[in-house]
């Protein structure tokens, strides 16, 4: 058996994937708190983003962690093609499940749906990916311990879309995220546990990739991925924001109608006025000059 090291550059890996998990996770809320408020295209565009937030932060945390994981006696390879692939199944799945809760008509039934179908794309992101692994020798699982990492997941999955149906204030969801951050890192190390190799000594070239020359830029692309979209949803403003600002510009132009309004009556009596003046000036010349002709007849 090769002695398995989970921290090979000590604190570093850890942390740093859970910091991963933790942004993946409060910006996949924001996105679909900001869905659930919206509706039509606007609902759509926030839950792939929420989806691909999510899917992008667990499958970052996955492999930085990995990054630190090194086994005594055997050099690590990556199947490219396979990675790349747990990649797609972390983002296709992680958005059915958000879907499932952002179009659900019976929340229920959606959370409940989208937990399940959540967790096991990220169960099965985790092992795609350790199916990718390339080293002198063969891996083997604990099932006991694969059990649980996979029921770890499927309840953190449950327990992050709850939150987005239900927590609504930033700092409620940054709690929910930290949460969910090591739900995520704890699923990880779970079922990293579970893993056993039995190294076969070979002077052969393993096939693949280095976690250097091809895990190390991807993380740190979908990394920035991750930041880029954080400050795009911070400065966008929320459906509440906008009613807001729609409401305070509606009665700036109905105040504005209403002067106009009160300018046309105003002049409209001004008219009115003038006319009947006149009017009852001529009236008020012709009665005299009638007396003054009935009296000299007399």
């Amino acid at each position: 058996m090769g002695h398995l090291d989970h921290a090979a550059f000590g604190l570093l890996t850890p942390v740093l994937s859970y910091a991963m998990a933790v942004i993946g996770a409060a910006l996949g809320l924001r996105c679909t708190v900001r869905a659930l408020d919206a509706s039509g295209r606007s609902r759509r565009n926030w839950l792939i983003t929420a989806a691909s937030s999510i899917g992008t932060g667990i499958w970052t945390m996955h492999f930085v962690a990995m990054l630190g994981f090194a086994v005594r006696g055997t050099d690590i390879r990556y199947n490219v093609p396979l990675t790349i692939l747990s990649l797609l199944v972390a983002m296709l799945v992680v958005g059915a499940g958000v879907f499932c809760v952002g179009f659900g008509r019976d929340r229920v039934r959606a959370l409940l749906a989208g937990g399940l179908t959540t967790g096991l794309g990220v169960a099965s992101m985790h092992y795609l990916g350790m199916a990718a692994l390339r080293l002198h020798g063969s891996v083997h699982y604990d099932p006991l311990l694969v059990v649980l990492s996979v029921v770890i997941a499927v309840v953190a999955a449950t327990a992050a879309l709850w939150a987005a149906l239900n927590i609504k204030s930033p700092v409620a969801v940054a709690v929910a995220s930290l949460v969910m951050g090591a739900a995520v890192s704890s699923m990880h190390y779970t079922g990293m546990l579970a893993v056993g190799v039995r190294v076969v000594p070979s002077g052969g070239e393993l096939p693949g990739a280095t976690a250097m020359q091809f895990i190390f830029p991807l993380a740190v692309g979908l990394g920035s991925y991750l930041f880029v979209t954080s400050a795009f949803v911070a400065l966008s403003p929320t459906a509440r924001e906008r009613a807001a600002y729609t409401s305070a510009e509606r009665p700036t132009g109905a105040a504005q109608a209403d002067d106009g309004e009160a300018a046309r009556s105003a002049t409209g009596s001004g008219s009115g006025s003038g006319s009947g003046s006149g009017s009852g000036s001529g009236s008020g010349s012709a009665v005299p000059g009638a007396a003054n002709t009935t009296t000299a007849t007399v």
